[in-house]
């Protein structure tokens, strides 16, 4: 039987990957309380094998004390030889704001106070259940979609997983750069196709312009610079528990060269081990 505890931040996607598991099969019960999860867990185990998948939804409603129980709790359970799997949700303070006010909810743990203030006290009450997460996916850059690819490569294929996000996203500098990026690179020291004709109206989406751009030694030596980088950069990343990167790529419309590479060091890392999208937020702005 495979048994997973789903917790994390309010706001970060709990309640969308308690649906998405629902609709791969698992059995799922949301926000039981604490001290009813080691009798739950001997029912589940004790079925015959009438139930194969549980998600069982843990979050900051339990309250604060059976919360900081939690990690205590299943570290017993794994004594006592119960085996289960924990998915952490995760987010950035500014978008768990953006999304309270979005949706016009209060935080649990507001009671009428700053909404950030609430947020960071959950993060503290959530640390030991985050150090002993199996999974933790930020959701602060995914789409409700993105995050179904997620949990299905996780608990229908079984691949392997890694809690380290990247994100590659172009963009262009005269639209601004994007305010959640980690890295930001300035690509405009490459050929420009905008200044050839049958190239302006493309994007580095189509193949002339990738040619066009890549051709050159610059791009090349570039494209090798930069996995380099990310290749040292990654790891220490990792080990000091940060969760995703989002590598930003600028030239001046966000349509040609910015595209290109990203496209390019996206090849890079799309068969690695970590989860990697791309984004190419201006692409179609020049075009209007």
């Amino acid at each position: 039987m495979r048994f997973v505890i789903v917790t994390g931040m309010s706001g970060a996607g709990r309640s969308s990957a308690m649906r998405v598991l629902e609709d791969d099969g698992f059995f799922c019960v949301d926000n039981l309380p604490i001290s009813m999860l080691p009798g739950f867990m001997k029912l589940t185990k004790e079925s015959s094998g009438q139930i194969q998948k549980v998600a069982l939804g843990l979050d900051i409603r339990v309250g604060n004390r059976p919360l900081q129980e939690a990690a205590g709790v299943l570290t017993q359970l794994q004594k006592e030889g119960y085996e289960f799997e924990i998915l952490y949700m995760e987010a950035s303070t500014p978008v768990l704001v953006k999304r309270y006010k979005e949706t016009r909810r209060m935080h649990p743990l507001s009671h009428g106070g700053r909404m950030d203030a609430a947020i960071e006290k959950e993060r503290e009450l959530l640390a030991q259940l985050k150090d002993q997460a199996d999974y933790i996916i930020d959701t602060t850059t995914l789409l409700t979609r993105e995050l179904k690819q997620e949990l299905d490569r996780i608990f229908l294929e079984d691949e392997k997983f890694s809690n380290f996000y990247l994100t590659f996203v172009s963009f262009g500098f005269k639209y601004g750069i994007p305010t959640d990026a980690d890295l930001v690179f300035d690509v405009r020291f490459l050929p420009n196709p905008f200044y050839v004709d049958e190239l302006k109206p493309l994007t580095g989406e189509e193949e002339a312009v990738y040619d066009y751009v890549m051709k050159s030694e610059k791009a090349t030596v570039f494209l090798d610079k930069l996995k380099d980088m990310l290749d040292f950069l990654i790891p220490n990343y990792v080990a000091e528990g940060k969760t995703q990167l989002v590598i930003a790529i600028g030239c001046t419309g966000g349509k040609h060269r910015s595209v290109t590479l990203t496209n390019a060091i996206y090849k890079e890392f799309a068969s690695s081990e970590y989860g990697c999208k791309k984004e190419h937020r201006d692409i179609e702005k020049d075009r209007l």
